[in-house]
């Protein structure tokens, strides 16, 4: 069994190693839907990404101010497909005013990630910064082992793993 040490590590290590996550949204009348969006994090734990006014996730946040996002380690470098680690959180989404010094940070921010296309993204004024604040979150180590994070410091895992029915769904 991995020591709880390792598994507080390799939580705060994923979001170093992936660069794009997973986004569900439902539209105004409940529907849902999936897609995908490059982020950066800041050292609390708050999730920015930049997206087109034209993407249905972008409405479906303005609509309804929630999502739910997954980080989750790439096939490739996963040992078994089936126990990826990964990282839930339910977010509350709100959308940063454009050209106000924290927006600018931000897609600074964006640019030091993700390099040439950024200057080209703020300059179109369809996209739009939206910060997901997670509630709540679960990190999956691998079979067996489900961790709470710990919604007081988001930094941190609630242990030990959890188990019963949300297990294998984790």
């Amino acid at each position: 069994m991995t020591s709880f040490t390792a598994v507080l590590a390799a939580y705060q290590d994923l979001p170093t190693r992936v660069h794009s996550l997973m986004l569900s949204t439902v539209n105004g009348t409940g529907q849902p839907q999936a897609s995908y969006a490059p982020y950066v994090m800041d050292g609390d734990y708050q999730i920015y990404i930049f997206t087109s006014g034209l993407s249905a996730h972008t409405a479906n946040l303005q609509t309804t101010g929630l999502a739910s996002i997954l980080l989750i380690e790439d096939e490739a470098a996963a040992p078994q497909v089936f126990a990826r680690q990964r990282i839930t959180y339910d977010c509350r989404a709100s959308l940063l005013p454009r050209g106000t010094d924290h927006w600018e940070a931000i897609a600074d921010r964006f640019e030091q990630r993700f390099g040439e296309i950024i200057p080209m993204l703020r300059s179109l004024d369809d996209f739009q910064i939206f910060c997901l604040s997670p509630q709540a979150g679960r990190f999956v180590m691998g079979f067996g082992a489900a961790y709470a994070v710990d919604p007081e410091n988001l930094s941190q895992l609630v242990g030990p793993p959890q188990t019963g029915p949300d297990e294998a769904s984790a």
